[in-house]
């Protein structure tokens, strides 16, 4: 696993444009080297500013959007076209604008989908698409994602994998169901720390003043059950992309190598 470093940029504008430009850069390089790359997206307002960034991009149409596959980190279980599931907000930011191949976007089940009110069965659904995504040098049940991009809570939580909750300490399942998750609503979905680690490079994004010390604890050698987000590592890399008021509490040693 990777150890992590941290760029930042002078606010949550230039984050999200330069993260945007990054992405492009990154799914091209991907495309180019094997015809085909891959994505997990993320909520919340500075991973849905990234994705409408990643819409308007000048270099935008470099990446081959039908050779794209499309997953989320988490999800909100609730009916499908709700407003408030990370799927809504990003087909209406990003995925409504690119072409992009339906066969190839992989939301995760809606609460009135086929597995109807079971988060359970809902989450061994996605688990299973995942498992059939992979390929046999992924050595994993999830594929190689190019690019996993992660939020940050306050409380140091990614995708739905909050402090001290049961799906931390999943080593076996790349996706399950979350209950009473602290932060409305409580019945969510979530890859879990075995799915993330199968990413070649974790994008950890975070903005604001109020996300710093998440931001601290994460890169300080803090364990995972309190402090999630310093569980999960990127395979090649593990990148903090920060603005200057999330990075105002990095600790000493963590690289921060400037703008884009």
């Amino acid at each position: 696993m990777s150890a992590p470093s941290a760029v930042v940029h002078h606010d949550s504008s230039l984050l999200a444009k330069a993260t945007a430009a990054r992405a492009v850069t990154r799914l091209v390089d991907a495309q180019s080297a094997r015809g085909s790359a891959s994505i997990v997206l993320t909520g919340g307002g500075i991973g849905i500013a990234v994705l409408a960034e990643l819409a308007r991009a000048p270099a935008r149409d470099a990446v081959d959007w039908r050779r794209l596959d499309v997953w989320w980190g988490d999800e909100r279980f609730l009916p499908a076209g709700d407003s408030e599931r990370n799927e809504t907000q990003a087909r209406s930011a990003l995925l409504d604008h690119i072409g992009a191949d339906p066969d190839r976007v992989h939301p995760m089940p809606a609460s009135d989908g086929p597995d109807g009110a079971d988060p359970e069965r809902a989450a061994e659904r996605y688990a299973a698409e995942l498992a059939r995504a992979a390929r046999p040098e992924d050595h994993a049940d999830a594929p190689s994602f190019d690019v996993c991009m992660l939020g940050i809570g306050p409380d140091a939580h990614v995708a739905s994998l909050f402090p001290e909750q049961p799906a931390l300490y999943e080593q076996e399942r790349t996706a399950v169901a979350v209950h009473g998750a602290p932060k409305p609503p409580p019945t969510r979905i979530s890859l879990t720390f075995p799915a993330i680690g199968a990413a070649r490079e974790v994008w950890l994004i975070a903005s604001g003043e109020g996300k710093a010390d998440a931001v601290r604890l994460a890169l300080s050698g803090a364990g995972p059950t309190q402090i999630p987000a310093a569980g999960v590592r990127g395979r090649s890399r593990t990148l903090f992309l920060l603005d200057r008021d999330a990075a105002a509490r990095l600790p000493e040693g963590i690289a921060a190598p400037g703008q884009l």
